[in-house]
């Protein structure tokens, strides 16, 4: 039996209740990617949702009278909930209609905010038709400020209509690089202490000292100590002067190839395993061939030193396409993990989970995927080790 037209369909309904749940679950995830992802989701479960709040019936009962419709309350809180995202948001239903959704969105074409309300909204208009999210700079009287603009396309009713949502990069993107800093600043006081501290102490008492062996002994200390200040310098001319990338197209096989023999006799000979697989084989890479080489060797060095005292250690480098067409390549070993909530401490400039770590591996690894637009990061497998992901 086909359906009756006289009753309101409830998948609009129920299609914006799970994008109401779904904003609720990326939230929680934290992140400006996973907030910017929530705030669309729960606008579009808002916009699906709001036109049916009136025309929503209960399933009719044979002894029961139909339930009421919501009332004026729960329509306004929900108006509410939507005037008042986190973020500035639009809706496009138009070639040029643009149709403020939050406060914020109204706020941002004030008098006081943006310095020219009429170039903005164009540009969001051009940036809705070509379908182009990404960042977005805008003049501001405050100066220029960096916002994250994300879009989704949905059909309501028989119409097309955009979703606009802007979300502040400035503040967030200012507080990272201050702690960067201030943890920046923090290692290089503890590394130059540490040498300049013994340093002192020693050429004073060493004038002191009648014993020639002890003389000798503090004279040789000192110059331990100096040298040692010397590497942690040339160590950090490294990672300031990075030289620029030489792009060309790269066979990944190739690249594997090469790295199998360099290092797999070793992991081999510790009663282990090393284990290279491209899939598939064929893939290709735009990247410096020899800056990949030496981010990935970063990478499995440091994976050794993880695998000290294990007697079978294995080692995984794994390439492959994702499904967005992107380069995924993976560095995993079955050592005991990073340690919790050193996570991001790890890619900080000489810092070390590993005794004996010069802590400068991963940073330089992480400035050569980034010199190549990539990204690398640390992920938690659940079999336990460790993983670090390159995404070119």
């Amino acid at each position: 039996m086909g359906s009756d037209p006289r009753k309101p369909s409830l998948w609009p309904a129920l299609i914006g209740a799970a994008l109401l749940m779904a904003a609720g679950w990326l939230a929680a995830q934290g992140g400006t990617r996973a907030l910017s992802a929530a705030v669309i989701a729960a606008t579009a479960g808002l916009l699906l949702w709001l036109p049916k709040l009136r025309q929503l019936r209960l399933p009719r009962q044979q002894a029961e009278p139909p339930a009421p419709p919501p009332d004026a309350t729960e329509l306004l809180r929900l108006q509410t909930l939507l005037d008042h995202l986190p973020a500035a948001a639009w809706l496009l239903s138009g070639p040029d209609q643009l149709t403020p959704l939050s406060q914020r969105a109204r706020r941002l074409l004030a008098p006081g905010a943006a310095n020219s309300p009429e170039a903005l909204r164009q540009q969001l208009l051009a940036r809705a038709q070509g379908q182009q999210a990404g960042q977005l700079v805008i003049d501001t009287e405050r100066g220029p400020e960096r916002w994250s603009l994300a879009l989704q396309t949905l059909q309501f009713d028989g119409q097309a209509l955009t979703l606009l949502v802007l979300l502040p990069l400035e503040s967030a993107l200012e507080a990272e690089r201050l702690e960067a800093w201030r943890q920046l600043v923090q290692v290089l006081t503890h590394e130059i202490m540490n040498s300049l501290t013994p340093i002192a102490s020693l050429a004073q008492s060493a004038s002191e000292l009648d014993d020639r062996e002890e003389r000798q002994l503090a004279l040789d200390t000192i110059t331990r100590r100096a040298a040692g200040l010397r590497r942690f310098v040339t160590d950090f001319r490294r990672l300031s002067e990075a030289p620029p990338p030489q792009l060309e197209v790269v066979e990944l096989q190739a690249v594997w190839a090469r790295l199998q023999l360099a290092v797999a006799p070793a992991w081999v000979a510790r009663g282990g395993q090393a284990r290279f697989a491209v899939q598939p084989p064929t893939l290709l890479v735009r990247a410096d061939p020899a800056q990949l080489e030496q981010a990935l060797l970063n990478l499995i060095s440091n994976a050794e030193r993880a695998t000290q005292g294990l007697a079978a250690p294995e080692l995984r480098v794994e390439a492959r396409l994702t499904r967005s067409s992107r380069l995924r390549i993976s560095v995993q070993d079955n050592g005991p993990g990073v340690p919790a909530g050193m996570e991001q401490q790890i890619f900080l400039p000489f810092f070390s989970a590993s005794e004996g770590g010069r802590g400068i591996g991963l940073t330089v690894a992480r400035q050569l995927v980034h010199g190549m637009g990539g990204r690398l990061r640390h992920l938690r497998p659940l079999e336990g080790g460790a993983s670090f992901v390159i995404t070119l």
